[in-house]
């Protein structure tokens, strides 16, 4: 995994341009509801999304299996930002704790085991009362069935990579022990839609004494 993203950051500049994906808009809005100042993004990439949520002053952190993806983030935070180098299947690596964790388009790409973890460790790195938002690929998608099926509702894509797709029971049965406060399926881009995802979002409620 490492060495496909590092490739694939290497032979495209910015594979997904400049501007944020419009689902990270909307997640800027519902943390400035919730006065969050913290947020960590596994899978931060070259900080395209990352960067919404440092123009307007939160505290960002983010975690990156590519180098090559890292030097790029550096031309938008030079060193204001921690960038954790490694895969999100070795969380935790320190013992910060956020407000909030922002994993966009990442989860779907794990196998079950390291996505169970990958939801568990990002709960434990939130702060009680801290939001989690997770945005998965859904079966409502185009690709949906495309390519090899390698496990149930897992295709391999043209690229080669292993792709999970989400149905309403799926993420419910993953993220249900997690206190769901919304669960819709979006469209990305919001206008002229090219891909159908699940959009979760996780409350850590106080301790009950």
């Amino acid at each position: 995994m490492i060495e496909f993203w590092d490739s694939a950051y290497k032979s495209n500049d910015e594979m997904w341009g400049e501007n944020p994906a419009d689902n990270a808009i909307s997640v800027l809005n519902l943390f400035h509801k919730n006065k969050i100042k913290s947020v960590l993004i596994p899978g931060f990439g070259y900080g395209r999304n990352a960067k919404v949520f440092y123009d307007k002053g939160l505290n960002v952190s983010g975690i990156e299996v590519s180098k090559t993806a890292i030097e790029r983030a550096r031309k938008y935070f030079g060193r204001d930002v921690t960038i954790h180098y490694g895969s999100v299947t070795d969380m935790p690596f320190d013992k910060a704790r956020y407000q909030s964790i922002y994993c966009y388009s990442l989860i779907h790409l794990l196998e079950k085991a390291d996505r169970l973890k990958l939801i568990q460790d990002c709960f434990l790195q939130l702060i009680p009362n801290g939001l989690m938002v997770f945005v998965a690929l859904s079966t409502s998608d185009k690709r949906f069935g495309v390519g090899k099926e390698v496990s149930k509702n897992t295709f391999q894509s043209p690229q080669g990579l292993n792709l999970y797709f989400y149905n309403e029971a799926s993420v419910k049965e993953e993220f249900g022990g997690y206190n769901i406060l919304e669960l819709k399926e979006i469209n990305e881009p919001e206008k002229n839609p090219n891909e159908r995802h699940w959009m979760i979002v996780c409350k850590k409620l106080l301790p009950t004494i």
